[in-house]
């Protein structure tokens, strides 16, 4: 297989609740810097670390669609009903299943990286998909304390610097 002709899936898994446009920045970094042919944005009905969601799902949906509008690479999808799960690994295997000779991008922030230990099978997502990290303002330094960084490395581990947006779901909540 000529590694030029595989296609790139970039996977941006959430609640999305509420979805900001710092979701929007690191997808986009994420196309610009890993040349992504598509992004999808895997909102979760329940995230498996949080007791409950502000907004219902279709909200979440709905708001998300219209953030990322006018980029025709990302796609909006919810696979739990699909899949019968809301785990990382299990969407990882059923995209890998439908998307041959696709490379797989899991994208995440900082915080994320500090508790990927605890996620099923997290060793396994390490092995069949590059995970992208971007830095999240009061998080580095932790992530790369974390277990996952310390077993991981660099190796399957990209961390991106760039212009950071001070923003998450949580701070939105709390206004």
């Amino acid at each position: 297989m000529n590694k030029t002709n595989t296609n790139k899936l970039g996977i941006l898994g959430g609640s999305f609740d509420p979805p900001h446009l710092g979701h929007l920045k690191i997808t986009l970094e994420s196309k610009k810097r890993f040349k992504l042919n598509k992004v999808i944005w895997a909102i979760t009905k329940k995230n498996p670390f949080k007791k409950k969601s502000a907004l219902n799902l279709s909200s979440r949906i709905a708001l998300s669609k219209k953030l990322i509008n006018k980029y025709s690479f990302i796609k909006i999808q919810h696979f739990e009903s699909k899949i019968k799960s809301n785990r990382t690994i299990n969407l990882i295997n059923y995209l890998k299943k439908k998307n041959k000779n696709t490379s797989l991008y899991l994208i995440m922030g900082a915080d994320n990286l500090i508790s990927f230990h605890k996620w099923l099978k997290w060793e396994q997502i390490s092995e069949k998909c590059q995970i992208i990290v971007f830095d999240r303002m009061g998080f580095k330094s932790s992530s790369l304390k974390s277990v996952t960084y310390k077993k991981l490395g660099k190796n399957r581990l990209k961390f991106v610097k760039f212009d950071k947006v001070n923003i998450s779901s949580s701070k939105l909540r709390n206004i």
